[in-house]
């Protein structure tokens, strides 16, 4: 079977101000690393808002959408921005995450890569929050849940800053088991090992700064590994957050790419022993263009390689 690419050019309609870190420039290098692959090329939806709805309140979605502006550029935070066309993005980067979902559980592929933005992950029930509007991540879980009736769903997330938004939509729900690596201390300040969840389905893993990848493969060997497998789940969605590497400007980690390759073979293995291989994952961040683009090759061929 193949993996599917899933994107789309709405994506790269919404624009930050000069000098932000989550650029459309992104996406581009993220998508030219990748033209060479050996992919299925899909077309990314737009989330209606019944499908946003299954993560965030309808009064939160209509706030973000009186928030787009006409022109220019709009702040929602000191981090966090709409221009014209970010309300199309955002949808086109929530309804790739179902349909790389619908794609996966029906077997049309073996894995699915979201090459979108804005990203998701650290945007809350009620809250937008660093670059993030939507919850992509927990929506493709809560979507998988209760639209395909999955039993249960692991979201694994190794962006270098802590998926608060991800644990906030999640926290209550049984059925997922959210796992999240990140620099601690580091904005936005959560991922304390302490952070449980509800029903002790969280496993936030915290590393410090300066660490490198025999630090995290050490921990996700002694952790991680051993919760998926007990979990034994039958999805596991990743938000692919590349900022971990060496280069990137916003962290202190010393990931390389082979790291995240190692990462994703072996999250991909547990998903063969388990979910029959069905894996969904989802871009968050990374700010070095260059380190962006290797990271992301290196995971997405891992993808490939897996769905073999």
């Amino acid at each position: 079977m193949t993996t599917a690419l899933i994107t789309h050019a709405e994506c790269l309609d919404h624009v930050t101000p000069p000098g932000h870190p989550e650029q459309v420039a992104r996406l581009d290098h993220v998508l030219h690393a990748l033209a060479p692959l050996d992919l299925l090329r899909l077309a990314a939806p737009p989330a209606s808002d019944a499908d946003l709805a299954r993560v965030h309140p309808q009064r939160y979605i209509d706030r973000i959408k009186a928030a787009e502006p006409e022109a220019g550029e709009h702040p929602l935070d000191e981090d966090t921005w709409m221009s014209p066309g970010s309300m199309r993005a955002a949808r086109r980067a929530a309804g790739a995450a179902i349909r790389a979902v619908d794609a996966v559980i029906s077997r049309e592929v073996a894995n699915a890569f979201c090459a979108t933005r804005p990203p998701g992950h650290h945007a809350e029930r009620e809250k937008p929050m660093g670059f993030c509007l939507f919850g992509n991540a927990a929506l493709a879980a809560t979507y998988a849940l209760d639209h395909h009736g999955i039993d249960r769903v692991a979201v694994v997330d190794f962006d270098v800053h802590h998926g608060n938004g991800t644990q906030d939509l999640l926290w209550d729900e049984p059925r997922a088991l959210l796992i999240s690596s990140q620099q601690f201390p580091l904005w936005p300040g959560s991922g304390a090992a302490t952070e449980r969840g509800g029903h002790d389905n969280v496993l936030n893993i915290p590393l410090p700064p300066g660490s490198g990848g025999d630090e995290m493969r050490a921990a996700y060997r002694r952790d991680a590994f051993p919760r998926l497998a007990a979990f034994k789940p039958n999805l596991i969605v990743m938000s692919a957050g590349f900022d971990a590497h060496r280069d990137d400007p916003l962290a202190q980690l010393a990931w390389s790419a082979e790291d995240f390759r190692w990462l994703t073979h072996e999250l991909c293995r547990i998903a063969a022993e388990h979910a029959r291989g069905r894996v969904v994952s989802l871009l968050e961040g990374g700010y070095d263009l260059s380190a962006l683009a290797a990271s992301a090759k290196a995971h997405v061929e891992e993808l490939i390689e897996a769905g073999k």
